[in-house]
């Protein structure tokens, strides 16, 4: 896409360097073929894979002198540009969004138009710079789907932004050369331009798998958290986040109250419309929870029909969120996949306000005003009382020796003097 003029005299020699950029890239290509075919639910690295023996061509064909293999200089031009399109289809079908083949391959058709075109047909230098621009376009819409990308590292996430703006300023370049750079010294500046390209697909490369690494951490992270079932947290990372909201609460010298949630009759349920019914139940209260509490509380399935809540407050906070639960479930329980199950919830509170706050204690007390809710007549939240602040025993003062014999012989002593 950048041609030059004549054959520069550079410290490295060009042909060999641009042989050797046509080898790595086709070789990272098809790492990331092999990859794919590996790891066939990962359908990007098919992509990208591609995107890196299109280059190759197109640095390949770019190269060759037109009297051994006659190709317009706008075919490896396109190819370049269509490169950076399939980079940009596999970045978003990597991150669920939809494909848009008009944008991925926009500039490699529109390409040979615009070569057309009487400033770009004519001239070397507005040639180099309607491709640099183009390929700088496409490099910065990567970089943009991959930082509004919130689901991995933050160092994988800066990283994926980073290397692909280093990649537009390389390809932008050439333009600063050619305006501000003698025809000599810009020519010397090409094998740098190599070198950094270079570089770059290498770089990008490893990208790439840490991006596909963070991928499938994320991915085995929320099977080991989450709850299949429901998509909530699980126990064991409710328990957790319980915990830092404690320890949180606590340094603050503010109150925490844990909600118990159990769902009514559940076993009646499954026995009168089948466990389908019964699942269907538990993501339906699931999903009650999940939209009637806070940012900032912290939610979970405990397992069977027991789910839990911690929030950040008093009991009267409490009581509003789990009237809102308990209202909220009992108008989307009413009917479950067509049948009247009529579901409802009891509740039970526990609040403590200390400074080391005992979990496994808190979670006793709420679990027992579960069940007062439950022999109170379900579909209702019922409080434990506010555990009093731990009392330090008194220390113990040995009395006088005097006064101790007289105690002991039944009569008081007689003050001295």
């Amino acid at each position: 896409m950048f041609p030059t003029a004549g054959a520069p005299t550079t410290f490295l020699d060009l042909p060999t360097l641009a042989f050797v950029a046509i080898a790595l890239a086709g070789l990272l290509g098809l790492f990331l073929v092999i990859c794919w075919v590996q790891e066939r639910d990962v359908r990007p690295l098919a992509w990208w894979g591609s995107a890196y023996l299109i280059g190759a061509g197109a640095m390949a064909l770019w190269l060759t002198p037109q009297q051994r293999i006659p190709v317009p200089p706008e075919v490896p031009e396109a190819m370049t540009l269509l490169a950076c399109g399939v980079i940009w289809s596999g970045i978003r079908l990597f991150h669920g969004r939809e494909l848009r083949p008009l944008g991925a391959f926009a500039g490699a058709l529109a390409w040979p138009v615009l070569c057309q075109m009487p400033d770009a047909g004519q001239g070397t230098h507005a040639r180099i710079t309607l491709g640099a621009l183009l390929v700088a376009a496409y490099t910065f819409v990567i970089a943009w789907e991959l930082w509004r990308e919130r689901r991995k590292s933050l160092y994988s996430r800066a990283a994926a932004v980073i290397v692909p703006c280093l990649h537009a300023a390389i390809f932008l370049m050439p333009l600063a050369m050619q305006r501000y750079m003698p025809d000599a010294v810009a020519a010397k500046w090409l094998t740098v331009f190599v070198l950094e390209s270079m570089i770059y697909a290498v770089g990008a490369a490893f990208i790439v798998l840490l991006m596909v690494k963070d991928q499938h951490l994320h991915v085995y992270r929320r099977a080991a958290t989450i709850d299949h079932l429901t998509g909530l947290p699980n126990r064991r990372a409710f328990l957790q986040g319980a915990a830092e909201l404690c320890a949180r609460q606590g340094r603050r010298r503010e109150a925490v109250t844990l909600l118990m949630f159990d769902l009514d009759h559940f076993k009646s349920i499954n026995d009168r419309f089948g466990h389908a019914t019964g699942d269907e139940a538990l993501r339906v209260f699931a999903d009650v929870l999940n939209t009637g509490m806070r940012a900032t509380d912290i939610i979970g399935r405990l397992g069977g029909e027991e789910f839990a809540a911690i929030v950040p407050g008093d009991i009267e906070v409490a009581e509003k969120i789990a009237e809102r639960i308990r209202s909220g479930f009992e108008q989307m329980g009413e009917t479950i996949v067509g049948h009247a199950v009529g579901g409802t919830v009891s509740i039970g509170a526990a609040c403590v306000r200390e400074r080391v706050v005992d979990l496994e204690a808190l979670i006793n007390r709420a679990d027992t005003a579960l069940y007062a809710a439950k022999r109170g007549g379900r579909n209702r939240m019922c409080a434990a009382p506010e555990a009093p602040p731990a009392v330090v025993a008194p220390a113990v003062v040995p009395l006088p020796k005097r006064a101790s014999a007289a105690r002991q012989g039944g009569t008081a002593a007689a003050p001295v003097g």
